[in-house]
């Protein structure tokens, strides 16, 4: 009898596990083939229920709270897969937190998200021509010279790409670390890095024990090679879509648990992954309500770059207690027409919620991909007053401010986005 996988409270983090090898007998699985990912979507659009039902919805589903996990450490509020995002996840309560691992050109195994260096270091400074390399192409050493910190905030200038034994000594007996195989093709034989050092490794070894490890990825083959190497580790299926119950039913016989993009879940979803007898967690939930949408969904685990935000949520404290009064009543992602064409373009909408005047020159809009969005100066926001924060050309105005870019910065098809002051206290998010 297949022992299925049960929702818990989580203040009891033990988790019951489909077998493997029954699963296998039990679907006649000789041999598995690959499986194709669907491609990655986001349509949506932002939770508009009242904050009557929200909290109605909240007091249904309190007692079965999703496990929560910090997506790339906290990769809102530091730089990602850095040792200071790793701390700030440890400090959130959350569960878990996530990381990505590569292997370096000598064969490091180290926590890097993009397959380039171009994103989120000095690469260009540091080794210049070689910002689109793939960042499996440097040494070890190599990776040591790039600062890592710097491209997020001043704060974290010098801030260095982490070996992965890092996180392992981070991670403590109340925050567990969920390890995300990064394109494997770059990294042959990450696979067995990975088993080797979680049996090997004492700090590994030690979280493993405590049944606090768990390892993922979008890559089916790479996941069977894995579940093959360490059949005893919790395994997740990441994939943007729930797929049909026939492909689930595959995933099932290697994999624990799945995973997938909250923008596309829907009731229906849910039920078909935990039909197939395993756990469902989303990513990358990064406001309130669409946390809320997901409990009350059934999932879970819920992944964001802000876990401190959903623990302070959870626990029925301000998500933002540093707010001044000042959020993002809208995101503006696709316009018609160009959404960098003048006075019209994308833009966010930011709204004076208190009865008094908030100044709020400087203040900064970053997206999920840390591409930012300024104000200027001498904006000063009356009680109810909305200004609208333009990407591209126009003609200032008391109501709307342009920041003159020359690429788009929000995600047409849904995008995730902070609201911070010019000395950096985070204000709002907001998620569409």
């Amino acid at each position: 009898m297949n022992e299925r996988f049960t929702v818990n409270t989580r203040s009891n983090r033990t988790f019951g596990r489909i077998s493997k090898a029954t699963a296998a007998a039990a679907l006649s699985v000789a041999v598995l083939a690959p499986i194709t990912a669907p491609a990655y979507a986001q349509p949506d659009t932002r939770p508009t229920a009242e904050a009557a039902a929200k909290n109605e919805t909240r007091a249904a589903s309190s007692a079965n709270e999703p496990l929560l996990i910090g997506h790339r450490g906290a990769a809102g509020t530091a730089p990602e897969n850095t040792v200071s995002a790793f701390k700030d996840a440890r400090s959130s309560h959350a569960d878990y937190f996530e990381i990505d691992v590569q292997l370096s050109a000598d064969g490091v195994p180290f926590l890097f998200h993009d397959d380039t260096p171009a994103r989120t270091t000095n690469v260009e400074d540091v080794f210049p021509g070689r910002e689109n390399d793939p960042i499996t192409s440097f040494t070890w050493a190599e990776l040591q010279q790039l600062d890592a910190g710097s491209y997020f905030s001043d704060k974290f200038v010098g801030e260095k790409i982490p070996h992965f034994n890092d996180a392992a000594k981070i991670a403590n007996n109340k925050i567990g670390v969920f390890i995300e195989i990064k394109s494997p093709v770059n990294s042959p034989g990450i696979e067995k890095v990975v088993a080797d050092s979680l049996q090997n490794n004492r700090d590994w070894n030690r979280l493993l024990k405590n049944d606090q490890i768990e390892v993922l990825g979008f890559d089916p083959a790479s996941n069977q090679r894995f579940a093959e190497l360490a059949p005893d580790v919790p395994l997740q299926q990441l994939i943007g879509t729930v797929p049909d119950s026939a492909t689930l039913a595959q995933i099932a016989t290697y994999a624990d648990h799945f995973g997938t993009s909250y923008r596309n879940l829907d009731a229906a979803g849910v039920a078909r992954v935990k039909a197939a007898g395993m756990g469902i967690g989303v990513y990358t939930v990064n406001s309130t309500e669409a946390y809320d949408q997901m409990v009350a969904l059934g999932v879970d685990r819920v992944t964001g770059d802000f876990p401190i935000q959903f623990s302070r949520h959870e626990r029925g404290q301000k998500p933002f207690p540093q707010n001044t009064g000042v959020q993002i009543a809208d995101s503006i992602n696709d316009v018609p027409g160009n959404d960098l064409q003048p006075e019209t373009g994308e833009h966010v909408i930011l709204q004076n919620t208190t009865n008094r005047t908030i100044d709020v020159s400087g203040y900064i809009i970053r997206d999920a991909a840390n591409t930012q969005l300024t104000v200027g100066n001498g904006y000063v926001l009356a009680p109810g007053a909305q200004l609208r924060v333009y990407t591209g050309p126009g003609t200032n105005r008391a109501d709307a401010y342009y920041n003159n870019g020359t690429a788009n910065v929000l995600n047409n098809g849904g995008d995730s986005i902070a609201l911070w002051t010019g000395n950096g206290n985070l204000q709002d998010t907001f998620a569409n």
